[in-house]
């Protein structure tokens, strides 16, 4: 199997155009994901053709259906293996990106990753809600991936954010965002759009766009351990 040209016709199913140059940093990604994961787990999806839809497809796709301006600041919360800040940076590199997650082996993973691909971005060990407190209303956009439920989310994502930005999350069509709307109006937010669509393979996936209108008020993000036991 040509690996690059499978990149660039997945991509281009999905309406999104690559360089070779982008394929081969994707190419790149894959095989140092893979051979990575041998030793610190970051993905239970090793599959070639598997990794090129549900990791890179998946990141980029949700993006192209929110306007972000040039030059964009950005933080990933809870980044895992890099999704789907990585192959989003690839994509476009004129954003500014901030990677958090809260396992310091995952963290050496990431700055390998972007010393690798020639990615600049800020690798940062922490937990989200602790540096939300420190970060707060600095980014024009937050997102996350499928790191909880929505009302939980957004407590660890809005307060990063901008008045006037936004917080997008890559979200399962099986959640019920209704849950959320309480979160997001104490945290600042409001529901802008959700978007729900497939993968090149026929998965479906939900995109949830939620924009800053006012400050979240300083008492916000609570410890871990209240926004799990009382979400919003």
């Amino acid at each position: 199997m040509d690996r690059i040209r499978f990149i660039l016709d997945e991509f281009k199913k999905a309406d999104i155009t690559l360089s070779e140059s982008q394929a081969e940093q994707f190419l790149t990604l894959s095989d140092f994901l893979v051979e990575y994961n041998k030793n610190v787990n970051l993905t239970s999806i090793t599959d070639f053709e598997e990794i090129v839809i549900k990791h890179f497809v998946d990141s980029v796709l949700p993006f192209t259906m929110v306007d972000i301006p040039n030059n964009s600041s950005f933080v990933d919360v809870g980044t895992g293996a890099g999704f789907p800040s990585l192959p989003l940076m690839i994509v476009r590199n004129d954003l500014k990106a901030t990677l958090v997650d809260s396992l310091e082996k995952r963290c050496v993973y990431l700055q390998k990753a972007c010393d690798m691909l020639g990615i600049n971005a800020e690798i940062i060990h922490a937990r989200g809600e602790e540096l939300g407190r420190i970060r707060r209303e600095e980014f024009d956009f937050s997102c996350a991936r499928a790191v909880a439920a929505l009302p939980v989310l957004a407590e660890y994502c809005i307060p990063f954010v901008k008045t006037g930005g936004m917080f997008i999350a890559l979200k399962s069509v099986n959640e019920d965002t209704s849950l959320a709307l309480n979160a997001v109006k104490t945290l600042g937010g409001e529901f802008l759009a959700t978007k729900d669509y497939k993968l090149t393979n026929g998965d479906d996936r939900r995109l949830v766009i939620i924009k800053k209108v006012r400050q979240t008020p300083t008492k916000y993000p609570r410890n871990s351990a209240n926004i799990k036991k009382k979400p919003l």
